[in-house]
């Protein structure tokens, strides 16, 4: 019997399990691969998360929101009842528009200039709100990195050699 065991222990190794780390050489182990994957997936879920949080704001800053989102669909449903009011009064309306007729050509290039610069600055200001969330964003996410892929590389001088023969200029 002892001849055995140590016949056995020659052939696979004493103590160790030589066969498993063997067939892990050529075969995934399940059991840390999908460890592996659920960290990865765990890390991913929190850098969205923190890609998406939204910052809370105050009362006096979702008013102004609130009124800065008004003027956009006012012009548009103002247009609209424009031409409503075309078809159902054409009297009322006509009336109205003789008025306008009267307003002087500078007023109405200070009123184009008023809505160009309102729209602008709305445009300019929500680019750069969206820009500086992107940043920070990139700032918050971490790389997802395994930690076992790190140090398993370990030190290397082959590898060091062959990635300094790789970055080395070429004349």
């Amino acid at each position: 019997m002892g001849l055995i065991t140590q016949g056995l222990n020659l052939l696979f190794g004493d103590g160790r399990n030589v066969l498993r780390e063997t067939a892990e050489v050529f075969s995934e182990n399940r059991d840390k691969g999908s460890d592996r994957a659920a960290r990865m997936q765990r890390a991913a879920l929190e850098q969205f998360g923190a890609e998406f949080a939204l910052a809370r704001k105050g009362l006096f800053d979702r008013l102004i929101d609130g009124l800065n989102r008004l003027p956009r669909p006012g012009l548009a449903l103002g247009t609209l009842g424009l031409f409503v009011s075309a078809m159902v009064s054409p009297d009322w309306f006509s009336a109205r528009m003789v008025g306008l007729a009267l307003v002087p050509e500078p007023l109405w290039w200070l009123l184009g200039a008023i809505v160009s610069f309102y729209f602008g600055a709305r445009h300019q200001a929500k680019g750069y709100e969206f820009q500086e969330k992107v940043f920070r964003n990139i700032n918050i996410a971490r790389p997802i990195t395994e930690p076992e892929a790190e140090s398993a590389v370990g030190d290397n001088p082959a590898l060091d050699e062959w990635r300094d023969h790789k970055l080395a200029p070429r004349y």
